[in-house]
């Protein structure tokens, strides 16, 4: 089964982008039998079953049970079963053990997604102030957001069954899938740098995280014109960079070895087929001229060390980003797995494929305020201990990713579709 996504929403309408971002939502969740959406296959990750009602729930909390007169609510235990960080809301059950809940079911959870979009339409064919239209798209955005985890997630889910290796999706045919382009040689962009600007500006939205807008001074820079491949990463492996600990950052060696990280996360050595990757449609043959992905911010940085370079910082990203329209191999493609760069000149793979490690630790902006009450909560809150990605990947939601958007993980992790551009000093 091949997943068909909508279109990227109207936001003019919140109505019919409610409808269209909650239906991309369970087209998702389709190719997925009842048992594989129960399945938390380590903390890091939820149940595609948790992940659909705690998107209900936030419409539900945020917006109905506050704004809507005769609101009835679901059920008073959701509340407590699908609050995911929201300390001022209330309890919430822990993290790690999302998936010991067999219940609710997977078709109560269907009902409660029912219950809450038909009080949603009453909600949003009503005139609406400001605050409302702006709860209702920071909601929608939020959907979007759990729907690349939801992606994320069942591929870690599926990974772990090595007897069937069974997949997600049928991928779809595309020029992307051949081997048309061949070698392809590696290029350097040039940026002037100077003064600039960076963080969002606008009427349009962005999460608090981006704003607000300030300017850096950044020396003049040279980006890579396409993304490190699998192939680039086998000289790497082969050239023994896992095992040269002058190439880590201590705490990355530390994570190399208690991990025992020898390749990529769902890299996989057959002894008479030689390296496959699991991808969300099945286990492949590796594809040298595909990104590479699933990796930890220390391999990326160990990587950059090892090629003589260096990641960018968000900030050189953001700046070689200004002017690019947010086009590339996203979500509404539907292949949901890194394609071979296209063919040309100039800086490819700015947007889509994988998201892209910077060495920017993620902190507030000069002037950042987190808002008042449990939204606050969204973003601030989380702003230490982190690394920032840039760009969006094969799995972000059509219309969710622009040249500000800062995305972040610890820099041990590796489940994310995440992998780099090397950068250097001109």
């Amino acid at each position: 089964m091949t997943v068909t996504p909508t279109l990227a929403p109207d936001l003019s309408d919140l109505l019919v982008a409610y409808q269209a971002v909650r239906s991309y939502t369970d087209a998702l969740a389709g190719p997925l039998s009842n048992e594989d959406q129960c399945i938390q296959s380590m903390p890091d990750i939820s149940p595609t079953k948790w992940h659909r009602a705690h998107v209900t729930w936030f419409f539900e909390t945020f917006l109905l049970k506050p704004r809507l007169d005769g609101y009835s609510e679901y059920h008073p235990a959701f509340g407590y079963l699908f609050n995911s960080y929201y300390e001022a809301v209330g309890q919430r059950h822990p993290r790690p053990e999302r998936g010991n809940l067999s219940r609710p079911s997977c078709e109560e959870v269907a009902a409660y997604r029912s219950h809450v979009d038909r009080a949603m339409a009453e909600l949003l064919s009503r005139p609406q102030d400001g605050p409302t239209a702006d709860l209702v798209t920071l909601g929608l955005h939020h959907e979007q957001q759990h729907q690349e985890l939801l992606l994320m997630d069942i591929k870690h889910v599926l990974s772990t069954n090595q007897a069937l290796w069974p997949a997600y999706h049928k991928l779809p045919s595309s020029p992307a899938d051949g081997s048309a382009n061949g070698q392809q040689s590696d290029g350097w962009a040039n940026f002037g740098g100077g003064e600039v600007w960076v963080g969002h500006d606008g009427d349009d939205f962005a999460f608090d995280n981006e704003s607000p807008r300030h300017r850096v001074i950044l020396p003049s820079y040279q980006l890579a014109d396409r993304l490190v491949t699998c192939g680039q990463w086998l000289e790497f492996m082969v050239d023994g960079g896992y095992d040269t600990p002058t190439l880590w950052l201590s705490d990355g060696w530390y994570q190399r070895l208690e991990n025992r990280w020898e390749a990529p996360s769902y890299w996989d050595l057959h002894p008479d087929e030689g390296w496959r990757v699991f991808a969300l449609h099945g286990l492949q043959p590796l594809s040298p001229e595909e990104p590479v992905c699933h990796l930890s911010y220390y391999e990326a940085d160990a990587f950059a060390r090892w090629a003589g370079a260096r990641l960018p910082t968000e900030a050189e990203w953001e700046h070689a980003a200004e002017g690019e329209e947010p086009k590339g191999n996203l979500g509404e493609g539907g292949r949901l797995h890194p394609a071979p760069a296209p063919p040309g000149g100039g800086t490819r793979q700015l947007y889509g494929d994988v998201w892209e490690w910077t060495s920017s630790p993620y902190g507030p902006y000069p002037g950042f305020r987190p808002a008042p009450g449990a939204v606050g909560e969204y973003n601030g809150k989380f702003m230490v201990n982190q690394f920032v990605l840039r760009g969006g990947a094969c799995v972000t939601p059509p219309g969710h990713v622009r040249a500000t958007y800062r995305n972040f993980f610890h820099p041990h992790t590796r489940w994310h579709f995440s992998g780099l551009r090397l950068a250097r000093d001109a």
